[in-house]
């Protein structure tokens, strides 16, 4: 059983069948399958990205100055990240907010030291507004707070299950990995996070676990060591 582990939500999975913004039944199941796993001890910090609002790199490629493109990117994951926190808390869950750019009230400035207090005190803790510098993704954000807080393990929760040979959305013959080392998802070019994200957790023997987030009881059942998506490994 994992002591500490951070989750990596899509954006993009939010939207649930709607083309934009936040879909009030995946940010509910999203809650209920969270909660499950912290009633069991686990302690549970958390990453989402902003694609359902705003993409800065998009809206770079569309004129928009990256940097601020980039600002606009991380102020979407704080939206998110307020929606997340609210429907756990709905269900009574504990649940901090805290942001790598300052924004106080809207929640706490992030330090290593308050987010591991917070999780040994039965909190979920969100991490907003990516590593709060432009150039930088939700995936290495993610990264970055899995190694921060010395979790055990980094859960990227998709709407795809698993690692395959080609995006299996496009490519009806891809088949899928059970394992994979960093190496081979370097040397394949796959995309399971960016390039940063994959060296940040190669260079700190961080282990990834990719899976469908999407179907209610997949967050425990993977937890519970059900071989559902693919681990990425030294």
């Amino acid at each position: 059983m994992y002591r500490r582990i951070l989750l990596k939500l899509s954006g993009e999975s939010l939207m649930g069948s709607q083309g934009y913004g936040i879909d009030r039944e995946r940010l509910e199941q999203y809650a209920v399958q969270i909660k499950d796993l912290a009633d069991t001890g686990i302690e549970v910090g958390i990453v989402i990205g902003g694609g359902n609002i705003f993409r800065g790199l998009s809206g770079a490629q569309k004129g928009f100055d990256r940097v601020k493109g980039d600002q606009m990117g991380m102020l979407a994951t704080v939206i998110n990240s307020l929606a997340l926190s609210s429907a756990l808390e709905a269900i009574g869950q504990k649940v901090r907010v805290l942001t790598n750019v300052r924004m106080e009230p809207v929640g706490e400035y992030y330090s290593k030291d308050k987010a591991v207090r917070l999780l040994k005190e039965g909190n979920v803790v969100i991490c907003a507004a990516g590593t709060g510098n432009p150039y930088f993704t939700t995936d290495t954000a993610s990264s970055l707070k899995a190694i921060e807080i010395e979790a055990d393990i980094l859960f990227k929760g998709t709407r795809v299950d698993g690692v395959y040979t080609a995006d299996p959305e496009k490519d009806p013959t891809a088949t899928k990995f059970d394992e994979i080392t960093y190496d081979e998802v370097l040397s394949r070019r796959l995309h399971v996070m960016d390039l940063t994200a994959i060296t940040m957790c190669m260079e700190n023997k961080m282990p990834i676990y990719v899976f469908d987030m999407d179907t209610p009881g997949n967050l425990r059942r993977v937890v519970n060591g059900e071989k559902i998506g693919t681990l990425v490994k030294p």
